[in-house]
């Protein structure tokens, strides 16, 4: 893609631009303005594809979402991290984890502070907020670590610090709010980010809702959380479907607000399903239940955590009326890092200096233009990570898996029994793993 093509320059006349070079201004961030969209970008907690009726799962009721789908466009091979914190990293910095040292738990590297999407955005005169999970440091520690990153509001639970649903702990804006012993949390973030929208209609905004659910119960404290009104804590098909009502209440509220045709909506989830969630407390200890989901008549248990498609194949829906395509579903690859460009371009922003970026923008697909995509995808865990392209999945151990016929991976393709094309995907994958120095 061309420079002009990532700046937003398409559909400009050659005059107008003519005449902004002419008097020196900024082509980029004139014609941008005319054409880039707002931001709702929602990050669901431990939702795999086999969840969502969109991708054939038909456990649980997802209408709203499946909505988005129908009049959007649908991704086919969107792959996170296994586990929260790394694809929250990858998404904040357009960076995989690995190149700032595999930040441990609870932390975020210090050199990347400036770099994330959220700075990205307001240089480019985007509003930015975020509500819900953030679980990159203690917020107790550092209530101010939202606006440090990036984002000018924030509504977001204590992590390590009190419950996420029923009774929430929230620091809003770097303080502890209070009156929310009655409150249920995934309406307070629903609600904080509605009124950041409705406040900042008139200019162009990102709106992350890094949601709680589908994540069961907060279990770090000394005290099981409180129950919700059943008396015991929500099932993870009630934590489903009160996921889709959300997303629901979200879509509603830039209809009423008049801004859907000028808003991307943009859902993924942060890895696969669990295998089991926290069902209730006895005598003070949490008690787990373990769960699978069917897709179409066949029954699938969670792999958040694993390396397998079960724990990094996530759902990706955009819907952008009048510009994503309607109806549409690709295969193009798209993994975690690529969302710090993406937004670039959709803003008309300048990426981050001093840094390479691991990411591509998708944005010309969403635009409904051409697009190239990436030739490989990457996850990683622990020390242990694959890239892949759709059919071909090369782990850094050497293991070679073709999962497209073998997608719960029983299989590995021997080097000396391999065919002619799982040969030339070795060399391509191989020649990845190298580019990115994570080659043997």
């Amino acid at each position: 893609m061309t420079q002009a093509n990532r700046s937003g320059l398409i559909g400009g006349t050659a005059l107008a631009v003519a005449a902004m070079l002419l008097s020196g201004t900024c082509a980029r961030s004139t014609l941008a303005a005319e054409t880039r969209p707002n931001v709702l970008f929602i990050l669901a907690d431990d939702l795999g594809c086999e969840t969502l009726g969109c991708y054939g799962g038909t456990s649980y009721s997802t209408p709203h979402v499946d909505r988005l789908a129908a009049t959007g466009t649908r991704f086919r091979h969107c792959y996170s991290m296994p586990v929260c914190h790394p694809t929250r990293v990858a998404i904040l910095t357009g960076r995989y984890p690995f190149r700032m040292g595999t930040p441990g738990w609870g932390t975020f590297p210090k050199s990347e502070e400036k770099r994330t999407f959220a700075h990205v955005m307001k240089r480019a005169g985007y509003a930015t907020a975020i509500a819900g999970k953030w679980q990159l440091i203690l917020l107790g520690r550092n209530p101010q670590h939202p606006q440090q990153l990036g984002f000018d509001e924030s509504s977001l639970f204590g992590w390590h610090e009190g419950p996420r649903y029923y009774a929430p702990y929230v620091w809003q804006n770097g303080k502890l709010r209070e009156g929310l012993e009655d409150r249920y949390g995934p309406d307070v973030y629903c609600e904080f980010l509605i009124d950041f929208m409705t406040r900042n209609r008139d200019k162009p905004f990102v709106a992350y809702y890094s949601m709680a659910l589908c994540h069961d119960v907060t279990d770090d404290l000394d005290a099981p959380v409180p129950f919700g009104p059943h008396g015991r804590y929500d099932s993870y098909p009630e934590m489903v479907e009160a996921m889709d009502a959300r997303v629901g209440r979200l879509v509603d509220a830039l209809d009423r607000l008049g801004l859907r045709d000028k808003t991307l909506i943009l859902f993924t989830g942060d890895n696969g399903t669990p295998k089991s969630y926290i069902a209730t407390a006895v005598e003070g200890k949490l008690v787990r239940k373990a769960f699978v989901s069917k897709l179409g008549d066949v029954e699938v248990r969670g792999g958040k955590g694993e390396l397998t498609d079960a724990g990094t194949r996530v759902p990706l829906v955009a819907n952008w009326p009048g510009t994503t395509p309607a109806g549409l579903v690709v295969d193009d690859l798209v993994d975690f890092s690529d969302f710090l460009p993406t937004f670039a371009d959709l803003g008309g922003a300048p990426l981050p200096e001093g840094v390479a970026l691991d990411g591509r923008s998708f944005a010309p697909r969403l635009r409904g233009e051409t697009a190239e995509g990436r030739r490989w995808a990457y996850s990683g865990l622990s020390g242990k990570y694959w890239v892949r392209t759709r059919r071909w999945k090369l782990y850094g151990d050497g293991r070679l898996f073709d999962v497209e016929n073998d997608p719960r991976e029983k299989d590995p393709v021997a080097e000396d029994a391999q065919s002619a094309a799982a040969a030339a995907a070795r060399r391509e994958l191989q020649a990845a793993l190298d580019q990115l120095g994570r080659g043997k």
